[in-house]
């Protein structure tokens, strides 16, 4: 059974660093995994993508050069690491990944009708 947790949300000050966390379980994280953001007010947004080792991570022109999509095999955990925040950051962020490939095809990343399975989501609060 797949597994899809994340952590790390909370309250930061506009300019500041934040990291969070999804942890899988019931498949390798050697695949495609994604990260989401949504708010009330928009679509749910495709943030990062990082496809399997030694592929180029994907993100999304309003996230470039201040996020990272890290990945940590051992832990079997993704993270995205998240600088200079600002308050377009603040959304529910959530982890994703379809239902088997190891890469992160260009033209559907950010597609979330292309993920199968999610997270539940982890607020994310930026203060400015």
């Amino acid at each position: 059974q797949v597994q899809m947790v994340e952590s790390g949300g909370g309250l930061v000050q506009a300019g500041g660093s934040l990291t969070i966390s999804c942890t899988v379980s019931g498949f390798p994280l050697n695949r495609c995994v994604g990260w989401f953001r949504q708010t009330t007010e928009n679509e749910r947004e495709g943030v990062a993508a990082l496809g399997t080792v030694g592929t180029t991570p994907y993100y999304s022109d309003s996230v470039k050069g201040r996020f990272t999509i890290v990945r940590d095999l051992p832990k079997n955990t993704i993270h995205l690491q998240m600088t200079r925040l600002n308050a377009d950051d603040s959304a529910i962020y959530y982890c994703a990944a379809p239902k088997f490939s190891y890469l992160c095809p260009p033209a559907r990343w950010g597609d979330s009708t292309w993920y199968e399975y999610w997270g539940q989501g982890t607020q994310v609060a930026v203060a400015s």
